[in-house]
């Protein structure tokens, strides 16, 4: 592409060609103009390379994790936002330790499998029990305790690959519910089909009960188990009838440790109280490097508010502020901590999104919105569906760290990137840097930077 910044520089600055023209029609316009030159920019990319390389995997409440915040703070100030900031909690820290299973008998062989997050530990020794088999979580509750005291439970419910991501909802059911389950009919362990879509031999970690969640049960030792595995141990439970099995997991749970929320501005002028908030999280599972959840999503936002911000060298109409969440994945604690850090705030924030769905283009842009300001919210993305997206429902949940200040009234937006292969990474040994393709980061980058100088300097509201 031809188009060179100071050019964009110079349609910002060009006064409106006909009193006729209108501020919608101005403002994409140089929506436009500026997503046009994001496309160029590698700094998406840059971004994600980085964090991946100098931090790796960033579990939250750990050093690592830390770390990446420190590296945050460090990028974020280099690229010139203003009011960085950490926002630290706390929180209860889990981490992993030896997991190993093996089938016993009747066909003595090693499977592979990872801890769940928040799993409790089996000992040392591990457990040893009959595998008591189920078709999905449903049939586990319904079935009777007295046939599962002592048993290791398996659920082989099957995730189904969609575009949109909505299978995986379905299927993590099991991975939140199995080990509360299995503790109460009296089982000794739970293991679990991989919430994924991979045929590959490695398991799907991921969170059981959010922590934001109140209960007094810890549940059974409970790991997930690769879908080659799950394959050969149906056809060996099909062939023989009885399976017995050892697992042994060693986690550990830490009482409190520390985590926080990484918060950069680009200053508003006019109407400089108004917000339009933008995220990712910044903490990732322990297995690979958390390229694709969520450093794509980190690159992708602080590489779009950083167009916008060298766009406009005197500032958007509004505050735009980046947020990179903390401890998304052992349950949004990071999303629940801003709402309650900015709750008396919150009625100035007039839009809000994050990038949590990896790095692929996107494909529908989507409100969630009062039912009278839809046509307005859907004018957002009038410069995404010129790059290939189409106009999605009313149903935009914004993403998962949006979930606590959505439900006290923010209006939300989704940019939906097209996720068929995500669930094959998600949580896995095999979320690296080389899954991500450059290209499609500076899709994102200037998709994303589009919507954000639109939301910045538009006069709508969306509530």
């Amino acid at each position: 592409m031809s188009l060179r910044f100071p050019l964009v520089i110079a349609l910002l600055a060009t006064a409106s060609a006909a009193l006729a023209q209108s501020i919608d029609a101005r403002l994409e316009q140089r929506a436009r103009a500026v997503a046009a030159h994001a496309s160029e920019s590698d700094l998406g990319y840059t971004l994600v390379e980085s964090l991946t390389t100098e931090v790796g995997p960033r579990l939250a409440g750990t050093e690592a994790e830390e770390r990446a915040r420190q590296w945050a703070v460090g990028k974020l100030k280099d690229l010139g936002f203003s009011n960085v900031r950490v926002e630290p909690f706390e929180l209860p820290v889990w981490e992993r330790g030896v997991e190993w299973a093996q089938i016993s008998a009747p066909f003595p062989q090693p499977l592979v499998v990872s801890a769940l997050g928040g799993s409790t530990a089996t000992g040392p020794d591990g457990v040893e029990g009959e595998v008591a088999a189920f078709a999905s979580v449903n049939a586990l509750r319904a079935a009777p305790a007295e046939n599962l005291s002592g048993k290791i439970v398996f659920i082989d419910e099957v995730m189904t690959r969609t575009q949109d991501g909505s299978g995986y909802s379905v299927a993590a059911g099991k991975r939140r519910e199995a080990a509360y389950i299995a503790e109460e009919k009296g089982a000794a362990a739970v293991l679990i089909r991989s919430v994924g879509t991979s045929q590959h031999r490695f398991a799907h970690t991921g969170q059981m009960r959010r922590l934001t969640d109140s209960s007094t049960s810890d549940g059974v030792p409970a790991a997930a188990l690769s879908a080659p595995d799950a394959d050969q141990l149906q056809r060996i439970l099909a062939r023989h009838g009885s399976v017995t099995l050892r697992l042994v997991l060693t986690p550990q749970q830490h009482p409190a440790g520390m985590s926080g929320n990484v918060i950069a501005e680009v200053p508003g002028t006019e109407a400089a109280d108004e917000i339009v908030l933008v995220g990712a999280h910044l903490d990732s599972w322990d297995l690979g490097t958390g390229a694709v959840d969520d450093g794509a999503g980190v690159g992708i936002v602080v590489a779009a508010a950083k167009q916008v911000m060298d766009a406009l060298p005197d500032g958007p109409r509004r505050t735009i502020r980046v947020v990179l969440f903390g401890a998304e994945e052992v349950g949004l604690v990071g999303a629940q901590a801003y709402a309650l850090a900015h709750a008396d705030e919150l009625g100035k924030h007039v839009v809000a999104s994050e990038s949590d769905f990896g790095a692929g283009r996107i494909w529908r842009f989507e409100t969630g919105v009062a039912e009278d300001k839809i046509a307005a919210a859907q004018k957002l993305g009038v410069v995404v569906r010129g790059m290939g997206a189409s106009a999605g429902g009313n149903s935009a949940s914004g993403g998962p760290d949006m979930k606590y200040i959505r439900e006290a009234g923010v209006p939300v937006v989704g940019l939906k990137q097209n996720g068929w292969d995500y669930f094959d990474l998600h949580h896995t040994p095999n979320d690296t840097l080389d899954k991500i393709d450059p290209e499609d980061i500076a899709h994102n980058v200037a998709a994303w930077t589009s919507f954000i100088y639109l939301a910045a300097n538009s006069r709508e509201y969306y509530r």
